[in-house]
């Protein structure tokens, strides 16, 4: 079985035919991906199942997605959708495309028919196929034009694309910070709790953090906090798995309070916990120790 937070980096090479998803196999392969040809998409679940299930170290796979399986192309989409929910994997649409001019002469070339128009001419089939992947096309991270590409440049890039520095984990990063010291630059999402009650007028806990015990006790008992992180967490659910799907490396979600010592602090550490077992998150407070010790702090 794979290690505990090991994730599967799953590469779908779709696009159009005579584009160059042979070569774009063999490439992966050279690189260690473990390949398969022609998948039909009702079996991708129960096949990524088995890989993360499997006593072994294969924790890359490259599938050739076609027009070949056409009658199964309504179900991709659906699976596609399962897919990005699924935290123990990280995966990635590699469309292939080039202009219709290029693959007609492909297609001359190799004297094969297209398999959308096996009896018609070449670009009824090229101008047919294009317009069923367009949505396909639309949800891929990666699109490559190999119109003017050599299959060994093709090889290259794709080397130079998806060896393992560049497969980069989804990381979440949750940062706590003070309104009152600027919102951070590098955040994606910002949620502002200054309308949850207030530690920094419990005179005890004025000096304290969202740290301590007796400041997230206080923070977390109240009505409003808990139906606040019902929602909050449940759009982030919804939230997460989108960015991640979209090829984003990282996301920043901050959360901020008057001074950024106590509210933001404990919302951002329950944040934290919650989704640590689902994602690589890292959880830092910005404003931990800039007043830590003033009489002036989050009010």
């Amino acid at each position: 079985m794979m290690e505990e937070n090991q994730e599967l980096k799953m590469v779908i090479i779709t696009g159009m035919s005579g584009a160059g998803k042979t070569v774009a196999m063999h490439s992966f392969e050279d690189l260690g991906f473990f390949c398969v040809d022609n998948l039909p998409p009702m079996l991708l679940p129960k096949f990524l199942e088995l890989m993360r299930d499997a006593k072994t170290k294969m924790n890359r796979v490259a599938i050739v997605m076609d027009l070949r399986g056409r009658e199964f192309f309504d179900q991709l989409f659906r699976v596609l959708d399962d897919l990005q929910n699924r935290s123990w994997m990280i995966p990635h649409i590699l469309f292939l495309d080039a202009d219709d001019s290029t693959l007609v002469r492909r297609y001359k070339e190799t004297r094969r028919s297209h398999p959308l128009a096996p009896s018609g001419l070449p670009l009824d089939g090229i101008q047919m196929e294009r317009k069923l992947l367009a949505e396909l096309k639309g949800r891929a991270q990666s699109i490559y034009n190999t119109s003017n590409m050599k299959p060994k440049e093709l090889r290259e890039k794709i080397a130079a694309d998806f060896t393992s520095s560049k497969m980069k984990l989804f990381r979440v990063n949750i940062v706590s910070f003070g309104f009152k010291h600027g919102i951070p630059i590098d955040a994606d999402l910002v949620y502002d709790v200054r309308f949850l009650p207030n530690p920094f007028y419990i005179e005890e806990m004025r000096t304290q953090t969202g740290l301590d015990q007796e400041v997230y006790n206080y923070v977390m008992k109240w009505s409003d906090t808990t139906r606040f992180l019902e929602k909050l967490t449940d759009l982030l659910q919804f939230m997460l798995p989108l960015y991640k799907r979209e090829g984003k490396s990282q996301l920043v979600v901050a959360i901020g309070c008057t001074g950024g010592q106590h509210r933001s602090v404990a919302i951002a550490e329950y944040l934290g916990k919650t989704f640590a077992n689902d994602y690589h998150v890292e959880v830092s407070h910005r404003e931990i120790n800039l007043e830590r010790i003033h009489k002036h702090d989050d009010k």
